[in-house]
C-alpha cells in the first residue's frame, strides 16, 4: 500500500480497501477505459438513520482529500467524511447471497433495517 495524501501522513484513521475490493475497482476502471479515476468514498445525509455513503469514480481532487493509493488503487475521501469513515474497512463481496461492496465501519452507532443508512 502506497500512501499519497494531500493533508496528512497515513495514520490509523484511514479507510481500508481489501484485496477483493482493490481487484473489483480495478476491473470496472478497466471496463470503463480510464486511468485518470479515483475511488471517492463519502458520507452525505440521508437514508432512514441520518446517514448514507456514497462511493463513486470520480477525476476530481478536492482540497483537504486524504488519498490513499492500495495497490494501485487511489481511495479520496473529503475532508468532511473522514471523521465518519476514520478506521472503515470496504470489501467486495461476491456469492450466492449477494454481491456488492460492503463497508465495515466502527464509527457507526447503528443502522437502519434496509441497511442503506447509519448513524
Amino acid at each position: 500500500m502506497t500512501v499519497h495524501e494531500t493533508e496528512t501522513e497515513q495514520t490509523p484513521t484511514s479507510v481500508v480497501l481489501t484485496d477483493q475490493a482493490a481487484s473489483k475497482v480495478k476491473t470496472l476502471l478497466e471496463q470503463e477505459g480510464r486511468d485518470d479515476l479515483r475511488l471517492r468514498i463519502a458520507v452525505q445525509p440521508g437514508g432512514c438513520s441520518g446517514l448514507r455513503y456514497q462511493l463513486f469514480f470520480d477525476e476530481r481532487a478536492l482540497d483537504g482529500d486524504t488519498v490513499v493509493d492500495f495497490d494501485g488503487v487511489e481511495v479520496a475521501v473529503d475532508r468532511m467524511s473522514v471523521p465518519y469513515l476514520a478506521g472503515a474497512k470496504i470489501d467486495f463481496v461476491d456469492t450466492i447471497e449477494k454481491q456488492g461492496f460492503t463497508i465495515d465501519n466502527p464509527n457507526a452507532g447503528g443502522s437502519c433495517a434496509c441497511g442503506d443508512s447509519f448513524h
